[in-house]
């Protein structure tokens, strides 16, 4: 019933329960919508994007609560952007960094809708050579900023995270003939 000395008392922080808390934080799987699905074609831009409903802000908290002695942190995750790596280095990004950034909307890219086929994607690859009997493996990695807030108004920001996971792409090529 008495509180702890005085050097225990720093003994946690609000700082380590953040750490804490990020720890535990569960970030969704990176999975990017494409469009053209599942198979596209040599030399034409598939579109990729996340939806905001997707990719929203992630919070936990870690909290320590016994009497006399009380510390909380809530840790937050924003995603900020994804970056495309195509699997293969024939390919081009779009945008050329392979970084796409949050729309102002919070989503990532833009879907593909008739009409914009003579459009470049604003986040999304062109594929240059076909996968032939395979397939290349397109790693979309989610950037996300983190901080977090705790007990008497501690904070501060925590280095940004990167998740993100491989997705099979095939890539066909088509022979046409012009006459």
């Amino acid at each position: 019933g008495e509180a702890p000395p005085p050097q225990y008392e720093e003994a946690i922080t609000p700082e380590i329960l953040a750490a804490l808390a990020y720890q535990h934080m569960q970030l969704p799987d990176t999975e990017v919508s494409l469009k053209p699905e599942g198979t596209t074609k040599v030399n034409l831009p598939t579109w990729a994007w996340l939806d905001k409903a997707v990719f929203d802000e992630i919070r936990a908290t870690a909290a320590i609560n016994v009497p006399g002695f009380a510390l909380q942190a809530t840790t937050t995750a924003k995603p900020v952007s994804l970056t495309l790596k195509p699997g293969t280095k024939d390919a081009v990004t779009h945008p050329s960094s392979g970084e796409c950034t949050l729309n102002a909307d919070d989503s990532i890219g833009e879907p593909y809708a008739k009409g914009k086929a003579d459009r470049t994607p604003p986040c999304g690859i062109t594929y240059l050579r076909s996968s032939g009997n395979g397939t290349y493996n397109l790693q979309a990695t989610i950037t996300w900023d983190i901080a977090w807030t705790g007990t008497g108004g501690a904070g501060g920001d925590m280095p940004d995270g990167t998740f993100g996971n491989g997705q099979a792409v095939t890539v066909q090529e088509i022979q046409a003939i012009n006459r």
